[in-house]
């Protein structure tokens, strides 16, 4: 993978926040991170309200959530109608 580098820098041990992925050296959560860009937070906002995180952080969620979709196994379900009681 071409990201490895940067996926380094994240960490699942399973004594910090149960297991979560987050940041090494951190306490603070992948999720979290993405969760403020898709709420449209800025890189700026964050990383000033985070000074631990480094602006490389923020790359390293995005290609973290890009990793996890682009693997992620998908099992179609074929739902059948079924009439109502009468």
């Amino acid at each position: 993978m071409e990201n490895q580098h940067l996926l380094d820098r994240i960490v699942l041990d399973p004594d910090i926040m149960v297991g979560k992925p987050v940041f090494r050296g951190t306490r603070i959560p992948v999720a979290l991170v993405l969760k403020l860009l898709g709420q449209g937070i800025s890189v700026e906002e964050i990383l000033h309200e985070y000074p631990r995180l480094e602006s490389l952080d923020i790359e390293t969620a995005l290609a973290y959530a890009a990793n996890v979709v682009e693997n992620e196994t998908v099992f179609p379900l074929t739902l059948q109608k079924e009439p109502f009681p009468a």
